[in-house]
């Protein structure tokens, strides 16, 4: 303590230095100001930590929140929440546009508060000069001669805007086709039917010759299919539709049901729901901009299917054109009450329409389905159907066979008595009892003359021409 207490006091200085690298400015509160009631007499007092203390703690934040504090987490009432189904509860599929007001709350973090300083060159730092007559003349020639001369403004690059014109753009097209049938190459003047493609360059004839995969340049392709369409296997309506259970449709579960492959869906009529979907049509039709498409038509549907496996099975053979057994009369697994060898298929349940979107003709191939077809590669068609005359076995040519999908649904378990059970109303109505069909009895047959015309009509419209559409009765 002696020796502490005769040592001099010394005092040492010391200053920190802090730079800031990074801010966070907070942007104003959105709230309005509020005003207080504060006399102005005693600035010291006022100005004072414990001033502002005790003036936080007398005044606290009124906030009047419910006892869910704006989010309701009730869900009796909504449809299909308890069995599974969420889609009551999700976002739409189609984005309502923003309100210009509201485009400023979408702002990013970054533009948010004070602009960031951008820390470039700083012009009150020079380094220090002496003005003098013969320094400055020396120090200007020497610069001079070390500073390389301006080659000028540069000249922005001139667009060539011949290649969006659209006869440009079509005769790249046509030079696609070219590459890869040379022999159909059109090589005379352009015409109004006929137009010549743009010249190849040997980079494209070699990678049409040696394809090469994007990512992984050590896989070969092993096989190549020509795309087209398959004209025997149209339907009435031209084209196809998607159907995707949300559930299960059946009750197996530990395995894949092959009785689905067969299954039928048969669409119930509905004045009220076509009355609201036509009412959704119209007025999308008169605010295209602002009221979205509502998609495909919805339907309901009941769901049929054959009674075991092997009937299905039986079925599967019946349809498949290139089975040699499709003839036998011994497929067939039931008798209707006329006698006659049907399928069975009886009803499962009713199945509503939960999401559905729909093409419009001029997008009629955005989604296609694409079967491959290679009938080398199946010894028993091959053998059972290589002689033979009829024309629809064209179909067994080498080649992948496009099918246009215009129209994709969800389909999901109708539950109007769960509904009526929670004391809400059901949106569609099952059929009436004595409506109801509680199987189907299906005959595998050769097409009548009207869906033959069909067909037709369908096949030139895919092809172009009007060389297969029957001729109208004068």
């Amino acid at each position: 303590m002696a020796a502490a207490a005769s040592r001099p006091d010394r005092a040492y200085h010391q200053d920190y230095i802090c730079r800031i690298r990074y801010e966070n400015n907070l942007p104003p509160p959105p709230g309005s100001v509020k005003l207080l009631d504060i006399p102005i007499d005693g600035l010291d007092y006022y100005a004072s930590p414990g001033f502002a203390s005790r003036l936080h703690r007398s005044q606290p934040i009124n906030i009047e929140a419910d006892a869910e504090l704006g989010m309701p987490i009730n869900l009796v009432g909504m449809p299909g929440v308890f069995d599974g189904d969420e889609s009551s509860i999700q976002a739409p599929l189609i984005i309502p546009p923003v309100n210009p007001k509201d485009k400023n709350l979408l702002r990013p973090l970054a533009e948010l508060g004070k602009p960031k300083y951008q820390g470039g060159g700083i012009s009150f730092l020079r380094r220090t000069e002496y003005i003098s007559s013969d320094t400055t003349r020396a120090r200007s020639e020497a610069a001079s001669k070390s500073t390389p001369k301006s080659p000028g403004p540069r000249l922005r690059k001139p667009v060539d805007t011949s290649k969006d014109d659209p006869i440009n753009v079509l005769r790249a097209a046509v030079k696609g086709f070219d590459i890869a049938n040379p022999e159909d190459a059109y090589t005379g003047p352009d015409t109004n039917e006929n137009i010549k493609g743009l010249d190849p360059t040997p980079a494209e004839l070699e990678a049409w010759n040696e394809p090469k995969h994007p990512l992984k340049s050590s896989l070969k392709p092993i096989d190549f299919y020509p795309i087209l369409p398959d004209l025997e296997a149209g339907t009435d309506a031209g084209d196809y539709m998607v159907a995707k259970f949300s559930t299960n449709p059946t009750h197996v579960a530990n395995k894949r049901d092959t009785r689905v492959d067969v299954g039928l869906l048969r669409p119930i009529d509905d004045e009220a729901m076509l009355a609201e979907y036509s009412a959704k049509i119209a007025a999308h039709e008169a605010d295209p901009a602002r009221i979205p498409h509502p998609g495909g038509a919805p339907f309901n549907y009941n769901f049929f299917l054959p009674t075991d496996e092997a009937s299905a099975n039986n079925l599967k053979k019946k349809l498949d054109v290139d089975d040699p057994d499709r003839d036998n009369a011994n497929l067939y697994t039931a008798k209707n009450r006329d006698g006659k060898e049907v399928f069975r298929l009886e009803r499962q349940r009713t199945y509503e329409t939960g999401r559905a979107t729909a093409q419009d003709a001029n997008h009629a191939y955005k989604e296609i389905a694409l079967a491959l077809r290679d009938p080398e590669l199946d010894v028993t068609t091959q053998d059972a159907l290589l002689d033979s005359d009829d024309p629809s076995q064209q179909r067994l040519k080498k080649g992948a066979y496009y099918y246009p999908i215009m129209q994709k649904i969800q389909l999901k378990p109708h539950r109007s008595k769960n509904m009526a059970q929670l004391g809400g109303a059901s949106r569609f109505n099952d059929e009436d009892d004595d409506k109801r069909v509680d199987a189907w009895d299906v005959i595998v047959d050769d097409l009548d003359d009207n869906e033959k015309a069909k067909r037709s009509l369908n096949r030139a419209a895919l092809l172009g021409d009007d060389e297969d559409a029957p001729e109208e009765d004068s």
